[in-house]
Order: structure tokens, then C-alpha cells, then sequence
């Protein structure tokens, strides 16, 4: 009986079939995660065909340096109590054109929630946690003045109807009910929130 010569072959021919299946594979189970940005409008390309002239008192300047504290208004302030000094500042109703408005009507401050803007300078060395708590309690003072008045027009959080009109899963029929007063709300309280060049000091 003749002795067969060296160590069997592996029949390697159909590796590469079977590579490419487990990259199929792979690819069309895998989830990408896509990080989550900050909802900003940008301004237009072109600029406006008129220059706009904006009082200094329609404008609420918050400034973070380095080291993470606070100048509102040029004076230091605590993180906690900024919320409340936007929400103040937003709904002054000073000129009394708002009738929503539960502001002091101070003639220092802002005008009306539509002329109100909100300008964030920061430092080049801020930390970025500190940057994005500061845009959040921003945030969150517009939200919470959208949400008072959709409870008070409508018996729902702004927040949830919102989210549920962004929703692409949502029925058009329900979509279409929520536009209009989703657009209301946000005609009341305009985001209008500026973000100043950063500063390298």
C-alpha cells in the first residue's frame, strides 16, 4: 500500500465567498451612532438687503471664561440662576405690545419676546461641558416660556408637541393638526439666540 506524501490541502477555493457574506453581513446589522448636535439656525448666505438696527437693551450678553464662571449683563452670576434671569429678560414686555407677558415691563430691558436676543460669548479655553450646560439652561428658558403658554393655549407641554410634530413615524393627519400650533408657540417666543465670536483672551 503506497504512503500518501505531506499534510492533507484545505480546499481554500470558497474563503473568499465566505469572507465577503460576513461583510455583508456585518455592514447590514451594524448600527452607525451619529452624534447629536446643537439645533442652530444658521444666518443666510446673503445679508440682509437693509441693515437692522438692534437696542442695546434687546440684547442679554452671557460671557463664559476659562475658568467656567459666568458675566450676565456684565455681572458675575451663578449657572442656577441663569434660567431665570433669560426667562426675565425674554418676557419684559416693555414697550407692552405683549399681552402674554408676565414680565416687570422694566424700560431697561427688552422690548417684547420677538426683538429679545440672547448672545453667547465664550472663551477659546472654556470647557466644553460648561459650554453645552450654559446653551441647555438657555435653552431651557425658552422652553420652559414656550411650555407655560401651549399649557395655557392648547393643555400640552410645547416639548411634546413638538417632538411628536418632528416625528416622521407620526401620521400626517395628526401633523398637520400639530403645525399650526407648534408655529403659533414659536412665534410667541422666537429662539433667537446669538452665539459672538470666541474669544481668545
Amino acid at each position: 500500500m503506497a504512503r500518501r506524501n505531506g499534510a492533507p490541502e484545505v480546499n481554500a477555493g470558497s474563503m473568499a465567498d465566505i469572507a465577503f457574506l460576513l461583510l455583508i453581513f456585518f455592514l447590514v446589522t451594524t448600527t452607525i451612532e451619529t452624534d447629536a448636535g446643537l439645533d442652530r439656525m444658521l444666518p443666510p448666505m446673503e445679508p440682509p438687503e437693509e441693515d437692522v438696527v438692534i437696542k442695546q437693551k434687546n440684547i442679554f450678553t452671557v460671557n463664559i471664561n476659562r475658568n467656567g464662571q459666568l458675566l450676565v449683563e456684565d455681572e458675575l452670576m451663578d449657572l442656577r440662576n441663569l434660567r431665570e434671569s433669560a426667562k426675565t429678560f425674554l418676557e419684559n414686555g416693555a414697550d407692552g405690545s405683549c399681552e402674554f407677558c408676565k414680565g416687570k415691563r422694566d424700560p431697561a430691558s427688552s422690548d417684547n419676546p420677538t426683538k429679545a436676543i440672547i448672545s453667547l460669548k465664550n472663551d477659546r479655553e472654556t470647557k466644553y461641558s460648561t459650554y453645552i450646560t450654559v446653551q441647555n439652561e438657555l435653552v431651557g428658558a425658552y422652553n420652559d416660556l414656550r411650555n407655560r403658554e401651549a399649557q395655557r393655549l392648547y393643555g400640552q407641554d410645547f416639548t411634546k408637541m413638538e417632538s411628536e410634530y418632528l416625528n416622521p413615524e407620526t401620521p400626517e393627519s395628526v401633523r398637520e393638526g400639530l403645525k399650526d400650533k407648534v408655529k403659533r408657540i414659536q412665534e410667541m417666543f422666537p429662539q433667537k439666540l446669538s452665539e459672538a465670536e470666541t474669544s481668545t483672551n
